[in-house]
C-alpha cells in the first residue's frame, strides 16, 4: 500500500431521485482507479489459467495419467528454477543459506499446507463430478476471509460481504447450466471427491490468507522461490511413497508430456498472479474472482479442446451467471478500496549481510514487475 492515504468513495446522496442517479455514477466512475482496474485484469487472467489447469487435469485423467504429487511437482520444480536463482542474485548464496536456516521452517509449512490442498483439488476431479467440485471449492471464501479477519484483523464492510454472496450466487447459476447442459460428469466415488475437495478447499482458505501475510511483508520472489523449494521436496517424497506403482502403469508419451508442460506453464502464471493479486487487493478477492472459471471452462470446451467436451451449445444462463459474478467483484469494492485491504510493507530479513543489503538496494529497480507496490525497508 502507498504511503498516501487511501481514496475515499463519494458519498450516496438520497435526498431526491436525481441526487441519488448523481451521486451512484460518481461512485461507479470512483472505482476504477488503477488498482481496481489491475484487481479484475489480474482475477479474470488467474481465473482464465485456472481453468486451463482444470480442464489438462481433467484430460491427463482421461488419458490415464493420475499422479497428482508428481503432477504439482513438476510446477513447484518451474517455479523454484525461476526464482531462486533470482533470490540467490539478489541476496548472495550466504544470504539465502541464512534465508533457509532462519526462515525455511515457516516456508516449509506454508508449502506443506498448498500442496497437500493442490494435491487433495486434483485428487478430487478423479473421484466426484464438476457440481461438486465447483460448489465445495466456493468454501475457501468464507474460510480465507474469517482467517484474514482473526489473523490480519481485517474488517469487512457489508457490502464486500454482499459482492461474495452475489459472486456465489453466479456460481450456483454456472452449476445449474452445467446439470442443464449435462456438462456433470460422472461420479465414480463421489464420497470420497467431496470430502477430498471440501478438506482442499479449507486448506486453501487457510493458505491463501498466510501467504497473503507473507507476500505482503517479504519480496515476491522469496516467497515463490521458497514455495518451490520446499514444494519439490515434498511433493517428490510423497509421490515416491503412494505413486511409486502408478509410474509403471500410467502412459508415458507425447500427449502426456504437452498436457504437462501446459499444465506447469499455467500453474506457474497463477503462482506469480495470485502473489500480487494479494497484493493489489486481497487473498478473498483473489478466490471470488476465480469464480468466472466455469464460464471460460465452457469456452475452452467449445473452441479449444476435445470431442467430448465441443459438441454442446452454450446455455443462456452461463452468460448471465458469468455477468452477475462479475457484479458482485464490483460491488465488494463498492465502498472499501483495494488500498484499504491490506498494508503491503515489504522488508529485507534482518540476518542478511550488510553486502547483500547493499546489493537488494542497487538493483531495486530491476524488481518492478516482480514487486508492484513494495516499499523496500532494509533492516535496522
Amino acid at each position: 500500500m502507498s504511503d498516501t492515504a487511501p481514496l475515499s468513495r463519494p458519498p450516496i446522496s438520497l435526498t431526491s431521485p436525481s441526487a441519488f442517479t448523481r451521486s451512484v455514477y460518481a461512485r461507479f466512475i470512483s472505482l476504477w482507479t488503477p488498482s481496481f482496474v489491475r484487481s479484475i485484469l489480474y482475477g479474470q487472467v488467474l481465473s482464465v489459467a485456472l481453468t486451463f489447469v482444470s480442464v489438462l487435469t481433467t484430460e491427463l485423467v482421461d488419458h490415464n495419467w493420475v499422479l497428482p504429487s508428481a503432477q504439482v511437482f513438476f510446477s513447484y520444480a518451474f517455479i523454484f528454477i525461476v526464482y531462486t536463482p533470482y533470490t540467490i542474485y539478489k541476496y548472495g548464496l550466504k544470504g539465502w543459506c541464512k534465508l533457509i536456516v532462519h526462515d525455511g521452517w515457516k516456508y516449509l509449512i506454508l508449502t506443506l499446507g498448498d500442496f497437500e490442498a493442490g494435491y487433495l483439488y486434483i485428487k478430487a476431479y478423479g473421484y466426484t463430478d464438476l457440481m461438486s467440485c465447483l460448489l465445495l471449492d466456493a468454501w475457501s471464501i468464507p474460510v480465507c476471509m474469517l482467517v484474514c479477519c482473526v489473523t490480519m484483523h481485517v474488517r469487512y464492510h457489508w457490502t464486500q460481504v454482499l459482492g461474495a454472496i452475489i459472486c456465489i450466487g453466479g456460481l450456483a447459476l454456472l452449476v445449474t447450466s452445467d446439470l442443464l447442459t449435462g456438462k456433470n460428469g460422472d461420479a465414480t466415488r463421489s464420497g470420497e471427491g467431496d470430502g477430498f475437495m471440501l478438506a482442499a478447499s479449507t486448506l486453501f482458505g487457510f493458505v491463501n490468507a498466510a501467504e497473503e501475510f507473507y507476500v505482503r511483508r517479504s519480496p515476491l520472489y522469496e516467497v515463490l522461490g521458497q514455495m518451490g523449494l520446499w514444494g519439490m521436496v515434498a511433493s517428490s517424497v510423497q509421490s515416491s511413497i503412494v505413486e511409486r506403482q502408478k509410474w509403471k502403469t500410467s502412459t508415458w508419451d507425447g500427449a502426456t508430456a504437452g498436457l504437462l508442460m501446459g499444465n506447469t506453464v499455467s500453474t506457474f502464471i497463477m503462482y506469480t498472479l495470485q502473489m500480487m493479486l494479494f497484493r493489489v487487493a486481497s487473498s478473498p478477492y483473489f478466490n471470488i474472482s476465480l469464480l468466472t472459471s466455469d464460464f471460460y471452462g465452457l469456452l475452452f470446451g467449445m473452441f479449444l479442446l476435445s470431442p467430448a467436451l465441443i459438441h454442446y451449445s452454450p446455455y443462456w444462463l452461463y452468460f448471465v451467471a458469468f455477468a452477475i459474478v462479475i457484479f458482485g467483484l464490483v460491488i465488494y469494492f463498492w465502498h472499501a478500496t483495494p488500498e484499504e485491504q491490506g498494508t503491503t510493507k515489504v522488508e529485507l530479513p534482518k540476518y542478511l549481510s550488510t553486502e547483500s543489503e547493499s546489493s537488494l538496494k542497487d538493483h531495486e529497480g530491476q524488481k518492478s514487475e516482480l514487486c508492484a507496490g513494495d516499499h523496500l525497508i532494509a533492516p535496522a
